[in-house]
């Protein structure tokens, strides 16, 4: 049988090629636009009546898709863009005539919910379908939908291009002089399957290999030809992104109009926490008062320790001179301390101690889409509860850059009374084993894993029932990142670096004193890197808002100029990568990370307030935020749920205080 025909508990990963998805997609979508047909005729309002036969009518096509979009980042072919180009047209009209329908907006409004989890599903539901354009007239609707299919196409155009881009820059290095200050395992990767002292050796501008070259590469040259190369990604020839920006830009003020919206950030906010623009806008400008003088202050200190006149490409490797030289420590030799299979170990130990959960790998019991990846069960109380598969390796060429956690299957109790447990999925993209096959981290990357870590917890550890708002389902999206930073303020916490950070060689734990060391770095520069997030939150509103005078890029310079002078190179197009806003969900949301942010910070508080030291207050604290925040996922309003694990509403002063930018 077609292995994209019944997707079992575990996915057949290797049976499901792009072959057997294109022979499989046209049956699904077929069924299930036959079943919605007969649901709408048949549907009663009551939940069973109506949620869950709308979720059993769709659920095969969307698990097919969702495993087409999973290959499309982590394995990306020709023949799987070609399955997923052919076949998003018709996802795209399926899920809006699914959300477009009157007769399950009806039902939605008139079915009665016996749960305040089931009332906000259902609220959302209707919101949704209003979102969707279900209320607008038959002309206007046609064109909602005419807009929905392009923007659709030009998201996934948009990607390709970033990812195609990335992949076509290299350079070949033939003299140890052009590799001069590269760390050892860094080189290793660069020569592949050559010699990592005699080289030659490949630079490219891939996160993994770009960054660390920024950080140490003597070759002042080498830096400012790769800051160029990767500034000015998918801005050229064919994968130019330039008119895409343009054109996506236009159809969602469009679009948002046809709602009524007067622009696309109010028509974005309308599903968000932040209640408005401009309380967007204050929070960010709260920020920003408090960390521009800082900002000046760290510009001047590093500009005074280079000695030099200091460009864009040389920011990162003069700040990394300046950090080893105030904290007596280089990222090389901290990363002998960071071996993945112990720093894994440690995340699970974690988890285990913050909230009751044991980890169990289980590699090899389940198909896989790759021999890198791995796969765990999650227990608690003896019982599994949870599965996730981690994908940790950098793969360029197949393999989209950053990290993320995606769902394979949502927590929810069936009519019969069992419970479909989670599935979820990590991928990251840190340093690969290298020839002795350790998998040395830098500790950037040890922040990533425990970062995609939290959401996964938030996704696997709810408590809630109901597949709509279970797990990560119906977080307000600028509150999904709250997880997922709290997980980020344990890798500077002594108990828990002690255990898992141990010399790769030597077996013996990191020294106290350079761990004191790196607590004390954290806040190293804290000022730039919050108004480096910031300018990105700030140039996205402001696209979003519309109205602005020039072009997006020179919105874009006038932003950078303002929040962070003398970061960029003049030729820079970092809107034409920009994909969280013009490829993923982010658009007139990517203020969400700071406002996460200041729920995270607080939550954390929580912590140093009990006492980092009184092991039984913090693992009483955990147990409380494992009901709260994670337990409680979606089903419950993000600011209650805070509010339930704090006591009050979150505030900037933790954040602030954290980063050192308040006393």
């Amino acid at each position: 049988m077609n292995p994209f025909y019944k997707i079992e508990e575990f996915p057949d990963f290797p049976a499901m090629t792009p072959e057997a998805a294109e022979e499989a997609l046209p049956k699904l979508l077929a069924d299930a636009n036959a079943a919605v047909d007969e649901l709408e005729k048949n549907a009663t309002p009551t939940w069973d009546g109506f949620v869950t036969a709308l979720d059993d009518a769709t659920r095969p096509l969307m698990l097919a898709w969702g495993i087409v979009s999973h290959f499309m980042g982590v394995l990306n072919s020709e023949a799987w863009r070609k399955v997923h180009d052919s076949f998003q047209p018709g996802l795209v009209a399926f899920s809006l005539r699914v959300g477009q329908s009157r007769r399950f907006y009806e039902l939605a409004k008139e079915t009665p919910a016996d749960t305040p989890v089931r009332t906000r599903i259902l609220e959302k539901m209707v919101q949704g379908a209003e979102l969707a354009g279900v209320a607008l007239d038959e002309a206007r609707q046609k064109r909602f939908n005419e807009i929905s299919a392009e923007f659709a196409k030009l998201s996934s155009d948009f990607h390709n291009h970033v990812l195609d881009a990335t992949k076509a820059f290299s350079l070949t290095l033939t003299t140890p002089a052009e590799v001069e200050g590269l760390p050892a395992q860094l080189k290793a990767m660069m020569a592949g399957d050559g010699d990592p002292e005699k080289g030659p050796w490949k630079a490219t501008i891939e996160e993994a290999v770009y960054f660390p070259i920024m950080k140490h590469s003597r070759n002042r040259h080498l830096r400012e030809t790769l800051m160029r190369a990767r500034s000015t990604r998918a801005s050229s020839g064919e994968l130019d992104n330039t008119p895409l920006i343009d054109r996506i830009l236009a159809l969602r003020q469009e679009m948002a109009g046809l709602l009524g919206f007067k622009t696309y950030a109010d028509y974005s906010l309308a599903t968000k926490c932040a209640p408005s623009v401009a309380a967007v806008q204050a929070m960010e400008n709260e920020l920003a008062a408090s960390s521009k003088p800082v900002k000046a202050r760290e510009d001047d200190e590093l500009a005074a320790f280079a000695h030099e006149k200091i460009e864009p490409w040389d920011i990162s490797y003069w700040s990394e001179r300046q950090r080893e030289k105030l904290y007596s420590y280089s990222e090389e030799e901290l990363m002998q301390y960071f071996n993945f299979p112990d720093v894994l170990k440690g995340l699970f130990g974690l988890a285990n101690r913050l909230f009751g959960v044991t980890i169990e790998d289980r590699t090899g019991e389940v198909p896989v889409w790759h021999p890198d990846v791995r796969f765990f069960r999650v227990c608690e109380d003896g019982r599994p509860i949870a599965h996730f598969y981690l994908d940790p390796y950098s793969r360029p060429e197949t393999k989209s850059g950053g990290a993320w956690m995606n769902e394979f299957r949502t927590r929810a109790r069936r009519a019969d009374g069992t419970v479909e447990l989670p599935l979820a999925l990590i991928v990251c993209n840190q340093s690969r084993p290298d020839a002795k096959g350790r998998a040395l981290m830098r500790f950037s990357e040890v922040e990533t894993l425990f970062h995609e870590f939290g959401h996964a917890l938030q996704h696997m550890l709810t408590r809630v029932d109901d597949a709509g708002a279970s797990g990560i389902n119906l977080i307000d999206w600028d509150a999904v990142e709250v997880a997922s930073q709290f997980m980020e303020n344990w890798c500077y916490d002594a108990k828990t670096v002690h255990s898992f950070a141990r010399h790769v060689e030597t077996g013996e734990p990191i020294p106290d004193a350079l761990l004191a060391r790196v607590r004390a770095a954290k806040n190293y520069r804290a000022a730039n890197a919050m108004l480096r997030q910031l300018s990105f939150g700030t140039l996205d509103m402001i696209l979003h808002v519309g109205g602005f005078a020039g072009s997006p890029d020179d919105v874009k310079r006038r932003v950078f100029d303002d929040l962070t002078p003398g970061t960029t190179v003049p030729e820079d197009r970092f809107l034409n990568s920009f994909s969280h806003i013009f490829a993923g969900g982010y658009a007139a949301g990517y203020y969400g990370y700071k406002w996460s942010e200041v729920m995270s910070a607080d939550c954390f508080g929580a912590f140093e307030e009990a006492g980092l030291d009184d092991e039984e207050a913090v693992c009483r604290t955990g147990r409380r935020y494992r009901e709260t925040v994670l337990a409680l996922g979606g089903g419950t309003d993000p600011l209650e749920v805070f509010r339930l694990f704090r006591g009050r509403q979150p505030e900037t002063k933790a954040l602030l205080r954290q980063n050192g930018l308040i006393d």
